[in-house]
């Protein structure tokens, strides 16, 4: 149609959400972001590891169902995906959380699940399609890393403006995610082919909030524990950046694994009930983890102050 979304959303509106939060992010927060291995290494082994395989004992129950089993192999692809080029960084910034950790874990995420996750589709579903890889690194490193890079050389030159106006950077990339979404779902469900029963729609659809609400219960467990080292500001990054999916970088890359699949727009339905989901459940959730979140760094400060000795 007029918004040529093969242009627009491919590249240019994820281009834009990257370019926006080169522009946004303080560069001495990236930079510092870079060191924190643990919190990255938590993030990407929840995310490419203990996700889909979490997911695949839970399906082998859900297979004796009569739930439709393209939808529930499209369960598995969600349990695959990388995290996500956008929301989890936007929920982050909202809260008040790490962004930079966010950022970089998206971006880093990203470029490791162009490897990682066609290898676990074809792990957990078989693919006889080859992948090609360096067309896929090619067009994220474009959409991704330089439009983060161009954002960053443009914020050296308008540093002082962008602290006196305070654009709304977390508006502007909402709106293009909105956008992002509404094509996607326009793509997949214009299939006239797509044979949707109602009750396996529905029963998936409890099942992603289940997934989303457990995990990222469990994601604020073990990032909370007195033992971590994480402060109440990386556990609000650890949270949304464990237990998103991106939907910008899983819909093309399923359409390139699973290539002449008669149920791709099946296996499709999944990923875009769970993007949105993530965002919905994610906006619910900001007043309660950001009040959780101050209250805990004020009860960190004052732990942490020296006690004065009382005069007798």
């Amino acid at each position: 149609g007029p918004l040529k979304p093969e242009i627009t959303i491919t590249y240019i509106a994820v281009s834009a959400i990257f370019f926006n939060s080169g522009l946004s992010l303080k560069t001495e927060e990236l930079t510092s972001a870079l060191v924190h291995v643990k919190l990255h290494l938590f993030v990407q082994i929840f995310t490419l590891v203990f996700f889909p395989t979490a997911i695949w004992l839970f399906l082998q129950l859900l297979s004796i169902t009569p739930i439709n089993e393209w939808l529930l192999k499209g369960l598995q692809t969600v349990g695959c995906m990388p995290p996500p080029v956008s929301s989890a960084v936007i929920l982050t910034k909202a809260v008040g959380g790490n962004e930079a950790a966010a950022i970089f874990n998206s971006a880093f995420g990203s470029f490791l699940g162009i490897v990682v996750t066609p290898l676990l589709l074809l792990l957990f579903l078989g693919s006889s399609s080859s992948v090609p890889f360096t067309s896929i690194f090619s067009q994220l490193f474009m959409t991704v890393v330089v439009p983060l890079i161009i954002g960053q050389i443009v914020r050296r030159y308008i540093k002082d403006w962008l602290e006196r106006k305070k654009p709304p950077f977390g508006t502007i990339s909402s709106c293009v995610l909105l956008m992002i979404i509404y094509t996607t779902f326009c793509d997949t469900f214009a299939n006239p082919n797509i044979d949707l029963d109602k009750f396996s729609l529905i029963i998936i659809v409890f099942i992603i909030f289940s997934v989303q609400m457990s995990f990222m219960f469990l994601t604020f467990l073990f990032s909370t524990r007195s033992d971590s080292g994480f402060t109440p500001a990386d556990t609000v990054a650890i949270i949304f950046c464990s237990t998103h999916k991106s939907l910008t970088l899983g819909i093309p890359m399923l359409k390139i694994v699973f290539a002449g699949y008669e149920h791709l727009s099946l296996i499709s339905v999944p990923l875009l009930i769970y993007h949105p989901a993530q965002i919905l459940l994610g906006s619910l959730l900001v007043p309660t983890i950001k009040s959780w979140m101050v209250s805990r760094q004020k009860a960190l400060k004052l732990t942490r102050q020296p006690k004065v000795p009382v005069k007798v």
